[in-house]
């Protein structure tokens, strides 16, 4: 009669021993399915950088990385050997950029030219995407006001807070069509509450195409161009165009680059470029990005 006990406890220990693996190899199917599932992905590593050269990007920073970014303009190459070719002359903006989450940013900088401030809101609503109900762009908005602070050259003008002030608007329409390049669209506005001349109007309206060519895994090649439509007076100004190289060396990117523009703002060489590309009125310059992880656990990853 033990026996029969010992037996039968036996046969239902080895019973439900085998229920048990049954079942877990069971879920090790399931979870292999599930895992072969798509699932939504955002793409990332548009731009090396959060600015195309001048203008911004597509890309972000991640949340609670803080970005130290000085942009440096050297004199017209075609200066001549007396002014080293442009190097006995130099310009700089020193900014600070933050993400407050992935995908809203903020900053601020300091130009010496015109001695101005401007400080920027940058916010994603669209993160373009792959898998189920992905995004085939990115859109971004941004919008930014620029304070200049160098007393005025005509000295009978009254002196009105207001009439320092000067803002920008844009809308970046983005893709990243490969792992090698990425193009972007930039309608955008600049309003000026004071102009020079009566000729001059305030609101001039651009658009703008930056592009980026990877050519390894820590170079690219980009192109970040500006064309004026309606605002400056025909003649006098030009379309601000830079070309360069992106170079990125552990936590930090350099942007070797040549460009037409003085101004490092948007307000400032979208109206005040004056300079032709074409005729080799041309400055070299270097944008020099360093991240900083304040809160969070991982930084920007740029590819």
């Amino acid at each position: 009669m033990k026996q029969a006990i010992l037996t039968a406890i036996l046969l239902s220990s080895l019973f439900f021993a085998g229920q048990s693996r049954l079942l877990a190899q069971q879920q090790d199917l399931l979870s292999l399915v599930e895992d072969k599932t798509p699932k939504k992905e955002h793409v990332t590593n548009a731009f090396k950088s959060t600015r195309v050269i001048d203008g911004q990007s597509m890309e972000f920073l991640g949340k609670g990385v803080l970005d130290t970014r000085i942009l440096h303009r050297f004199g017209l190459v075609n200066s001549g050997a007396r002014n080293l070719y442009g190097l006995d002359q130099a310009n700089m903006r020193l900014g600070f950029d933050y993400g407050l989450l992935n995908s809203v940013m903020i900053g601020i900088g300091r130009s010496n030219v015109n001695k101005e401030i401007d400080g920027f809101l940058k916010l994603r609503p669209i993160w373009q995407s792959t898998g189920p109900h992905a995004w085939p762009l990115s859109v971004v908005l941004v919008t930014s006001m620029t304070l200049t602070t160098a007393p005025w050259s005509d000295t009978t003008r009254k002196n009105f807070y207001s009439s320092r002030l000067s803002y920008y608007n844009a809308i970046i329409l983005g893709r990243k069509f490969s792992e090698r390049f990425s193009l972007q669209l930039t309608p955008e506005m600049v309003h000026r509450n004071l102009v020079s001349l009566t000729e001059d109007h305030n609101d001039v309206f651009a658009l703008g195409i930056g592009a980026r060519f990877k050519l390894s895994r820590r170079t690219a090649f980009v192109v970040d161009y500006h064309h004026i439509i309606s605002g400056l007076r025909p003649g006098t100004y030009q379309d601000p165009l830079a070309i360069g190289f992106d170079i990125e060396t552990g936590g930090h990117v350099f942007q070797l680059h040549f460009s037409n523009s003085l101004g490092m703002n948007e307000r400032a060489f979208l109206t005040e470029t004056t300079d032709n590309f074409g005729k080799g009125a041309i400055r070299f310059g270097f944008n020099l990005s360093r991240v900083f992880t304040v809160h969070g656990k991982k930084s920007l990853d740029r590819r």
